[in-house]
């Protein structure tokens, strides 16, 4: 049986991620701060639960020892600079030392669509400059430092790109739908930026395939993993209202914010206790558009045809 490794295996799409690798035969070992975080997966067969802190390099590299592969799923979306740099940089890096001690042939790295790993000082927000820089330092780990020489590589590395994930458990359309319930009318920042939303289940079956070696591209390989469809955020947020029945189908007015207003908006959101909804970062991430670029292949490529929005997002929110 081969054993893989998957760091942010607890998270929304690490548990469909860990649900399809048993199913396909993978032993997988979990590493979580705290057992109980795991609650989800702990009873799938062939899973092991390890509790772990992955930042401990030391720890990391011992626990990596005698799987074949590895998936990076971890991520935030909110924080400094240094907690960024923490997740998105340092942990990649840990992970490929790790990774080249002790023999591991694959790596699935899940970044985002606006990520590039070419140009990292090009990006427009923390998020993806750390998202770019994350992919550079894997890149380099698997190529020896030459991306053109194949013969150097150190592991066999796939980097899948999605734009914004949406499913049962997501915090996307399922806090559009709350707030379209709890408010008169819904103020936006970013109510132009552009999306091409991707189920979760499609972006867990795009890492089960590369690691299958379903993918005709050579390593490293990049993978968009986007949805048939574009939405502006706006309209992301009136379909939640629909989906979910607010306001009898039709929702609140949502109102577009100009530019001062929504940075007004997003500075104000970042300051409130605990998760924020939207901050100064998100926006400055939101001037890019989070759609397919066409430069790699995407979701057809491993032989998925990726799910429309609605059909899914309507079981879920229907429910709210």
């Amino acid at each position: 049986m081969k054993k893989i490794f998957v760091s942010g295996g607890t998270g929304f799409v690490g548990t469909h991620v860990c649900e399809k690798l048993v199913r396909e035969g993978w032993h997988a070992t979990v590493p979580t701060r705290r057992a109980v975080n795991a609650k989800a997966i702990k009873l799938l067969p062939g899973l092991t639960v390890l509790e772990l802190d992955v930042h401990d390099e030391a720890a990391l590299t011992r626990a990596v020892a005698g799987h074949d592969a590895l998936v990076n799923l971890v991520a935030i979306l909110h924080g400094t600079q240094a907690a960024f740099e923490h997740v998105h940089v340092a942990l990649p890096q840990k992970i490929a030392r790790a990774c080249l001690a002790n023999g591991v042939a694959q790596v699935v790295h899940v970044s985002a669509l606006g990520a590039d790993s070419l140009q990292p000082e090009l990006a427009p927000s923390m998020y993806l400059r750390s998202k770019s820089e994350g992919e550079a330092v894997l890149v380099q780990a698997a190529t020896g430092g030459n991306a053109a020489d194949a013969a150097q590589a150190g592991f066999d590395l796939s980097i899948l790109r999605p734009s914004v994930i949406f499913g049962a458990e997501d915090k996307f359309l399922n806090m559009f739908a709350k707030l379209q319930k709890l408010l008169p009318v819904v103020p936006l920042a970013g109510a132009g930026a552009r999306f091409q939303p991707v189920w979760v289940e499609d972006v867990a079956s795009a890492v089960v395939r590369c690691l299958d070696g379903v993918s005709t591209q050579p390593s490293p390989r990049v993978i968009e993993a986007f949805g048939p469809e574009i939405f502006t955020l706006k309209q992301l947020v009136q379909m939640a209202a629909q989906l979910s029945g607010s306001g009898g189908g039709l929702g609140r007015p949502v109102i577009p914010l100009p530019g001062w207003a929504a940075r007004l908006q997003a500075t104000v959101m970042g300051l409130a206790p605990g998760e924020p909804m939207m901050s100064l970062d998100n926006l400055d991430s939101m001037k890019v558009d989070n759609v397919a670029t066409g430069k790699h292949p995407g979701l057809d490529s491993l032989g998925i045809t990726a799910a429309a929005v609605q059909p899914i997002a309507k079981q879920y929110l229907g429910l709210r």
